[in-house]
């Protein structure tokens, strides 16, 4: 006889109801060109706690490409120095104040003074903090330094004794380029610093910080050229194949994301070192994590690079199942969220009941279809998180009311005809759902319309931009949600 499922929360942090809001670092308000880790990252965890939410769920810490996609990052394990709060730097007194806001080289600036100014326990916090994250710093300190000296070109283009690592070229580079090598180093350090203030506040406020791992990484980022024995590259470093989606409901030719696709038998001959490290650097900074396109380790869909679209691509199963057991070997019960959205099959719906990982339930994704759509509130389980809507969707206003007259008819009519004007009926549906956590996107708290989305998925442009202001807020508006979330179980006693 098989044993009965396991039913336990995949981490025993999702031990009860909880409200969470979805809201990128970068979206804060603040006077530089995106919010940082300073002052308004720790008011928004004040904010929080006023309104009884107990989880901050936010996109990929990494550095970006130009395009600011923190789905495309330059390290799976640094952090976007441009998160860097400049005056926390000031105040720590590393940086001499002042200053214009455009700036671009206070951090070299900052490095400077922190090398003749700093006293000896900061030094050692330095080498400290070098020594332990030294499994991916260097490599990834060195990478920058050498994507600059090159002009930005991808590590594919640089000379062929760069571009493939030979080690009297590294040597030559790391001491020609050390004072370079030296201020990433120093950038890491300074924001590492900075999130483990902010994670020890929102610790302080019992606020649990959710982040997101995607699934793929970049072409161009330090992983793949240090890691190439991973990925699926021809002797130039090119992608033989890539990752994507197939053609669907919504695309006739799907979706080419061009990531170059893992080598998955080199990844499991090798105990998957790669995912084990990649794991361990997100839990130092996050209480829970998000798996990005799921269902990709269960099997993926393989596109030849040569090919312009998702069409002539073919399904691969992936070892996910192994995988997952050697994560659970090293850090025991797995932290994972499991983005199960779109078209999901049973080996897809068991690989996540195998680890008893929470699926994703988005409302907006309900309301097409009749009433055995997965994502109607009444076909929720409780082992899941309820959204109104992602990153990459509209807001719940603007969705809303881009609908058909029939189809908000049909919202209303499920959502029991409120009275209320939209978002909070959706709102109030997702913070009622039996699913263990509810997250809100910061969008749909703040009620706002058409034009403040974060991300219109296959598009290049005009994305991850959006930023919230504190006047956007209103006394009425956050006690407004706190009654909702103590309403439906989501406050924990006391607070």
């Amino acid at each position: 006889m098989n044993p009965p499922p396991d039913t336990r929360p995949a981490n025993p942090l999702l031990d009860r109801r909880r409200a969470g809001v979805l809201l990128h670092p970068t979206s804060l308000p603040g006077g530089g060109a995106c919010g940082d880790l300073g002052a308004d990252a720790h008011r928004f965890l004040d904010m929080l706690a006023e309104c009884g939410v107990a989880v901050w769920q936010m996109l990929p810490l990494g550095p970006t490409h130009a395009d600011l996609s923190p789905y495309q990052c330059l390290s799976v394990h640094a952090g976007d120095p441009r998160l860097i709060s400049r005056r926390r730097v000031e105040e720590w007194g590393w940086l001499s104040s002042g200053g214009s806001a455009a700036d671009g080289n206070w951090l070299a600036r900052a490095h400077a003074q922190f090398a003749r100014m700093a006293d000896a326990s900061a030094r050692l916090a330095l080498e400290e903090f070098a020594r332990v994250h030294g499994y991916w710093l260097e490599d990834y300190a060195l990478y920058q330094a050498l994507h600059q000296e090159q002009g930005g070109r991808p590590w594919w283009l640089w000379p062929e004794a760069l571009r493939d690592r030979q080690p009297a070229a590294l040597a030559q580079a790391r001491d020609r380029l050390a004072a370079a090598v030296g201020l990433v180093r120093f950038e890491q350090f300074v924001f590492f610093r900075q999130w483990q203030e902010l994670r020890e506040h929102a610790a302080q406020r019992d606020i649990l910080l959710f982040g997101d791992v995607p699934i793929f990484v970049a072409h161009d980022s330090a992983d793949v050229w240090v890691y190439r024995q991973y990925f699926a590259l021809d002797d130039d470093g090119q992608p033989r194949t890539v990752a994507g989606v197939p053609p669907d409901y919504f695309s006739k030719t799907g979706q080419r994301w061009g990531n170059p696709l893992y080598r998955w038998e080199r990844m499991q001959a090798d105990g998957f070192r790669w995912w084990r490290d990649r794991l361990r650097t997100q839990l130092a900074l996050f209480d829970l994590l998000r798996l990005d396109h799921f269902r990709g380790f269960e099997a993926y869909w393989e596109i030849p690079a040569h090919e312009p679209t998702a069409v002539n691509g073919r399904w691969v199963v992936a070892p996910g199942e192994a995988l997952f057991r050697a994560l659970e070997e090293e850090f025991g019960r797995l932290p994972l969220v499991a983005e199960d959205l779109g078209l999901i099959t049973e080996e897809v719906r068991a690989l996540r009941a195998e680890f008893s990982l929470p699926g994703m339930r988005v409302l907006q994704f309900a309301f097409d279809g009749g009433a055995d759509n997965p994502y109607l509130p009444h076909r929720h389980e409780a082992n899941a998180v309820a959204y109104t809507g992602t990153h990459d969707n509209d807001t719940t206003l603007a969705w809303y009311e881009a609908l058909p007259a029939d189809r908000q008819a049909y919202v209303l009519d499920y959502l029991g005809a409120p009275g209320d004007a939209m978002p909070w009926p959706l709102m109030r549906a997702a913070l009622e759902s039996v699913a263990i956590l509810a997250v809100l996107p910061m969008q749909d708290v703040l009620a706002l319309g058409a034009g403040y989305r974060m991300n219109t998925p296959g598009t290049t442009t005009g994305n991850w931009r959006w930023r919230f202001a504190w006047d956007q807020i209103t006394p009425q508006s956050l006690a407004r949600l706190r009654h909702m979330v103590q309403l439906y179980g989501r406050l924990e006693a006391g607070r």
